[in-house]
């Protein structure tokens, strides 16, 4: 008999995100006004805080140690309220220990606030009222974390507050001489090295804004609209609800850091669509889970990885999205062609369109229209470029003045469709919604994103300024739309559709601020494992381990740094899980990197550990989506987790191969045409390892086709690594070659350096870096400076005589002292990209052999499921 599962209600939905994301307790009365009030005046800080109106006004000015204290004050005072102690605990009130708690800890995390002139009068000289407030203050936090955050990450903080105090007593390897009270408090609570550190400020400056602007769009409609516009486009194809699973989500992913929440938005209509036309419950499931976690690597928000990598890599964010962009549509891509191979096998077609016009009507209908937007945005692009030529400074009125025109004419464009809404997903959906008046009735939702992007990569804005303004536009929609989608609708009730409206903008608002209660929790606490690194150099020790486990070899040690990111990643939410193992991980596969010759670029490393602590939230059997969707699905969590983390695995290679192949990456891309080879072959390797993993090309696979199909995948991925085999890829030259490089590299180049010397701490090194060269200087030695390395030419040598603190060269682990010994070349030999010729020649006879063998047998149905 087959066992049943239990289907998740909506409010018992609601209930796995809130106490995931916001906190499970609902509370009424007053209660729940100090809840909204908070979060509200939270939300009004950190935008008034990002605004230029301080500086305009000269009030309201706060450094950023007194933003990272009030932002924490703000996020554990709602946590206290927010999180109940225990799962026993009451859910709709408030006990009068929470009030107390939240109170006390609001206190202590403002202290560096309220106290900031004080502080600053007496550095590393605490007062017994400064450390009972550091010690009070820290016990709270954790306290705070473990309502939010679960227990793991508050073990995993009090191993490394003990470490710090027990140091002399800990094995040789990784003893140090300890940190007295006053010392490690002053570190960790009264300065900006531990908790109120750079990623508590990373949480304040950017993150907030970010996730602030998501939840605007959501309450605005725009998740509905994304749903429902995935479905028109994709329900017809084979398998086309789980297509636009994919889409849906990834379009979703672009405005929320929630994988969970992702979950339950679009899977709650998506899962039973996919039930519905074949798909076996768990498969449903798991391709939902699978879309919506990946959704934290899709630029612009990446599960606020994204700004904290700004200033851990020492780039700007727009760099950190150009290198992310790539690995995340590839990933995409890949799910999309699983769901497809997962069809074929079971023989699942799609919905019926009610547009039953030839294939090639609409196939030339959609060309016109896609030529249509590119015209369109072919003519915004360098309209507008013209207007800031001639304009000068007017331009941002005249460009703002456009953009209100265009949010009008959508809207007055959607007002002749009906109003999106999300059916029962559970009713019979007998012809798929049509895909033009469906598009059409949320366009406007896409300006506020468009307002960002251009901010961001035309403007040149500040991340933390470019989302203000995108977000003051996204509050004029929310409050405006519906008053004049009545007006163009002629249904009058204006006055009621403004109030409707300022609700829902006020609900954004509360709802941005509790979505961000557990990730400033996350970054204050992860603070302490950061400063523990920096008070007791453990991160040096780590090396030294991960290198003497792993023997030297470099594929045995990114392996052991994949599954330390998945045994933490189980417990840790994913912000959080990214800030410790970067931290301790990161230099350790930079270090053992260079020293065999794999010179790596900080943000494929960052960009490693935090896929792997993404994939962790997949892995059974602590996966919350995973049983979000099984409960919407009906069916075995397990079951669900591990079917996602097979989904799962084209993500994981992917950092293999972009350590290995930076190009993925988008570095060291020359001309259009390498942009598109690079683009190609990345595309199709994760298609052929999709294929590979799935057992299913274009027939059921035998053993040998598995193997090639994996080895065409690799070659794809890494060309490389044949024609090193024939032609070396580098020559070497002498040390001060780099200051002929440094006078005519173009901007943004970077130098494959060896160094050696002596270390502070006496030991010899000898390792390779990639320097950036930054952009063009007076001189070589000027343009060297500008990147943090004082040199002097002794020979053929260069002699590193200064590295300023803070600088790409301090990061890059350069000591003043060391000598740059030789400057690698790229060789003169025949493009790497001709190892595509024998491997597109091997992937056709497979694709050729298996048509054959399809042809006489056709792929049999699957039985899990009858379609309906």
């Amino acid at each position: 008999m087959a066992e049943k599962h239990h289907e998740l209600t909506p409010e018992e939905l609601k209930r796995i995100v809130a106490e995931a994301d916001t906190g499970g307790r609902q509370p009424t009365g007053v209660a729940a006004m100090v809840i909204a009030a908070a979060a509200l005046a939270w939300s009004l800080f950190q935008l008034w805080q990002a605004s230029p109106f301080p500086y305009l006004l000269g009030i309201g000015l706060f450094n950023d140690t007194e933003a990272r204290s009030l932002h924490l004050a703000f996020a554990v005072f709602l946590g206290f309220l927010s999180y109940p102690a225990f799962k026993r605990s009451p859910r709709d009130r408030i006990p009068l220990a929470d009030w107390l708690f939240a109170a006390i800890a609001a206190g202590c995390m403002a202290y560096l606030f309220l106290f900031y002139r004080e502080l600053s009068t007496r550095p590393g000289q605490p007062t017994v009222v400064d450390l009972t407030v550091a010690v009070t203050g820290m016990a709270l936090l954790l306290e705070a974390v473990r309502r939010a955050l679960g227990l793991p990450m508050v073990i995993l903080a009090l191993v490394f507050l003990t470490y710090i105090f027990f140091g002399p007593y800990m094995p040789e390897m990784i003893a140090h001489k300890g940190a007295s009270l006053s010392k490690a408090m002053s570190h960790m609570w009264l300065g900006t090295e531990g908790v109120f550190g750079v990623a508590l400020g990373v949480s304040a400056s950017f993150i907030f804004l970010f996730v602030l602007f998501g939840a605007l769009l959501e309450t605005a409609g725009a998740g509905n609209y994304f749903i429902k516009s995935a479905i028109s486009l994709l329900g017809h194809l084979r398998g086309g609800p789980a297509k636009a699973a994919v889409v849906a989500s990834a379009s979703t992913g672009i405005i929320s850091g929630s994988s969970i929440a992702n979950v339950v938005t679009t899977g709650t209509f998506t899962i039973p669509l996919m039930k519905r036309v074949g798909y076996r419950p768990d498969k449903a499931a798991a391709v939902e889970v699978a879309a919506s976690v990946d959704g934290q690597i899709m630029p612009p928000v990446m599960g606020a990885a994204a700004f904290l990598m700004v200033e851990y890599v020492g780039i700007s964010y727009q760099e950190v999205i150009k290198h992310a962009f790539l690995p995340a549509l590839i990933s995409y891509i890949a799910l999309f062609y699983i769901v497809h191979l997962e069809a074929l096998k079971a023989n699942i077609q799609g919905l019926p369109r009610r547009d039953q016009r030839p294939a090639h009507h609409r196939i030339l209908s959609l060309g016109l229209n896609l030529t249509g937007f590119i015209v369109l945005a072919g003519v915004v692009y360098y309209g507008l470029g013209w207007i800031k030529t001639v304009a000068g400074d007017a331009a941002f009125w005249i460009i703002a003045v456009g953009m209100l025109a265009a949010y009008v004419a959508l809207l007055k464009l959607a007002a002749h469709y009906p109003e999106l809404r999300l059916e029962d997903p559970n009713e019979p959906l007998e012809v798929l919604p049509d895909a033009g008046p469906t598009i059409k009735s949320g366009l406007h939702y896409l300006l506020p994103v468009a307002a960002l992007i251009w901010n961001l990569m035309v403007e040149e804005l500040s991340p933390a300024l470019s989302v203000f303004w995108a977000i003051g536009f996204l509050m004029f929609i929310v409050v405006t739309q519906k008053p004049l989608f009545a007006y163009f609708r002629g249904t009058g009730n204006y006055l009621t559709q403004l109030r409707q409206g300022l609700r829902d903008l006020y609900d954004g608002l509360v709802i941005g601020a509790r979505n961000m209660i557990g990730i400033g929790i996350a970054t204050a606490a992860a603070g302490i494992i950061v400063g523990t690194v920096t008070l007791t150099g453990i991160g040096l020790v780590l090396t030294e381990v991960v290198e003497t486990i792993a023997g030297g070899n470099l594929i045995l040690m990114l392996l052991l740094v994949a599954v330390i990111c998945l045994i933490l990643g189980m417990g840790l939410p994913t912000t959080a899980n990214y800030i410790v193992v970067s931290t301790l991980m990161a230099p350790v596969v930079v270090e053992i990197g260079a020293q065999n010759g794999l010179l790596v670029p900080l943000i494929a490393v960052h960009l490693f550990v935090f896929y792997f602590g993404l994939i962790a939230d997949v892995t059974p059997p602590v996966g919350l989506a995973s049983y979000a969707a099984a409960g919407i699905a009906k069916c075995d969590p397990i079951r669900t987790g591990v079917t996602a983390f097979g989904y799962s695995i084209r993500t994981a290679i992917l950092p293999f191969m972009f350590i290995f192949n930076t190009q993925l990456l988008l570095i060291g891309i020359e001309g259009p045409g390498q942009f598109l080879l690079v683009v190609g072959s990345a595309i199709l390797a994760n298609l052929v390892f999709a294929a590979a993993t799935q057992g299913w090309f274009f027939a059921r696979n035998r053993w040998w086709e598995t193997i090639a199909l994996l080895i065409i995948c690799f070659s794809l991925f890494r060309p490389g690594f044949w024609w090193d085999m024939v032609y070396p890829p580098y020559e070497p030259h002498p040390g001060v070659t780099l200051l002929e490089i440094a006078k005519t590299a173009p901007k943004g180049a970077q130098a494959r350096v060896w160094v050696e010397g002596i270390s502070l701490e006496g030991d010899e090194v000898r390792k390779g870096v990639l320097l950036p060269l930054g952009d063009p200087a007076p001189s070589p030695l000027a343009r060297l400076r500008n990147e943090g390395l004082h040199v002097m030419a002794i020979g053929d040598q260069l002699q590193v005589v200064n590295v300023r603190f803070g600088s790409v060269a301090e990061k890059l682990g350069l000591e003043p002292g060391y000598a740059i010994t030789q400057v690698e070349l790229p060789a003169d030999r025949p493009a790497k990209e001709w190892v595509y010729l024998p491997t597109l020649f091997l992937l056709a006879l497979l694709a050729w052999n298996q048509k054959r063998r399809n042809r006489s047998s056709p792929p049999p149905q699957e039985s899990a499921h009858v379609p309906t």
